[in-house]
């Protein structure tokens, strides 16, 4: 087998993407007890994004009313202070970032292997995004604390990668992240700690 070279991450803000949407999930399973009715896990292994799969959207926007908090959407300066816990995790970690777009709802990389495997790189990496929403006070949840100070989290619990083990992969993944936020009818991104792919 191949050597991985470098993963597509995605990362999802609560709420975004539900373990049952009917257009498939990374879960395997539903373990929030409120969202139980509207079906089971829709587990998909496909490397190919399933966004714009034809599905049942009332079902959908049905379960999100169920959810115990609102879901998060990013504004552009909650979205800045995101990046720059990025950049501090790269300067920290040396990760090595092709392509970065922030969206207000999730989140695409290229992240070249590293010597931690992939899922530590991205809680480490959204461990650091949180920290710099809450120096900035601009976490969404900030006035939600508990007795013990505990905030609840603003990603969706896992994230999803894929392997890329090619050049030919890492080059395509890269547009198409670079091209998300276009497509998305918004400005195309530029991140000072994302380094070009030779």
């Amino acid at each position: 087998m191949r050597p991985v070279l470098a993963y597509h991450v995605i990362f999802s803000t609560y709420g975004f993407w539900l373990p049952n949407d009917p257009r498939g999930s990374g879960s395997s399973e539903v373990r929030a007890q409120h969202l139980r009715p509207f079906g089971p896990a829709t587990h998909v292994n496909s490397p190919r994004s399933v966004a714009n799969k034809s599905h049942d959207r009332p079902l959908r926007l049905a379960a999100k009313q169920e959810l115990k908090l609102p879901e998060v959407v990013l504004s552009g300066h909650q979205a800045l202070s995101i990046a720059n816990g990025f950049n501090e995790a790269v300067q920290k970690y040396g990760y090595l970032i092709h392509a970065c777009s922030i969206l207000p709802q999730h989140m695409h990389l290229v992240i070249a292997r590293h010597r931690y495997k992939i899922e530590q790189v991205g809680r480490l990496l959204k461990q650091a995004g949180t920290r710099r929403l809450l120096a900035a006070g601009r976490h969404p949840f900030a006035e939600l604390r508990d007795e013990t100070g505990k905030l609840p989290s603003i990603w969706g619990r896992d994230f999803r990668h894929v392997f890329l083990f090619s050049s030919e992969a890492i080059v395509s993944c890269i547009k198409y992240v670079e091209d998300n936020p276009v497509k998305d009818g918004k400005l195309r991104q530029s991140w000072k700690f994302v380094v070009p792919y030779q």
